[in-house]
């Protein structure tokens, strides 16, 4: 039993340790320092939690404004979960970026990012992206730039500001059994998006 416990902690343990070393190098806090790349992917959240604003959508908005008004990235999709008709996050993101003054035609919508895996592999297979700049959290960052080198993408991650309150560490702790799926997903289960469809264009 004891041999099977240290067994399962040395698993998460590589599991999380997988994702910190696929993003070294990676990821970057001062836009003046991330390489410029045409294309920035924001992850879904939606922007309000149990009737509170919601800091991770806020804190990615910012990030992707950032990115966009120091000319780091030309085109921003923003990717997260459609599954019923009164819960669009890329709709949400898309007009919190116009209200910031990113033009619309600057902005598409992946509406079946239903997970962070899903986001990825559609940005590659359905949207076109070999190179793109992902805009979330730096532990998210962490797992989705992991999920992105298994896919033959060449990637950075621009960290949001992070969320330092007790539904952060929340997060934060769920982040532990997330990665544990990431690495079984990659190399154990083959796991693929829910939903692909078509190929979807971008704007030039």
């Amino acid at each position: 039993m004891l041999a099977l416990c240290l067994a399962g902690v040395s698993f998460i343990a590589w599991a999380n340790f997988a994702a910190v070393h696929a993003s070294r190098g990676k990821l970057y806090d001062d836009v003046a320092k991330i390489p410029a790349c045409k294309v920035g992917l924001v992850f879904g959240t939606t922007d309000r939690f149990q009737d509170r604003e919601n800091l991770y959508f806020r804190y990615r908005i910012d990030a992707a404004e950032k990115l966009w008004r120091a000319g780091k990235i030309q085109v921003i999709l923003v990717s997260g979960d459609n599954s019923d008709k009164y819960y669009n996050e890329p709709v949400k993101m898309k007009r919190a970026l116009i209200e910031r003054g990113i033009p619309e035609n600057r902005i598409a919508c992946d509406y079946a990012g239903l997970r962070t895996l899903d986001s990825v592999v559609r940005g590659k297979e359905i949207f076109g992206l070999n190179e793109v700049t992902f805009i979330t959290q730096r532990f998210h960052n962490e797992r989705a730039i992991y999920l992105a080198e298994a896919n033959g993408m060449k990637v950075n991650g621009f960290n949001a500001q992070d969320v330092a309150t007790r539904g952060g560490l929340k997060t934060r702790v769920r982040e532990v059994g997330a990665r544990v799926k990431m690495w079984l997903d990659v190399n154990v289960l083959g796991t693929r998006p829910r939903h692909l469809g078509g190929k979807e264009t971008l704007p030039e």
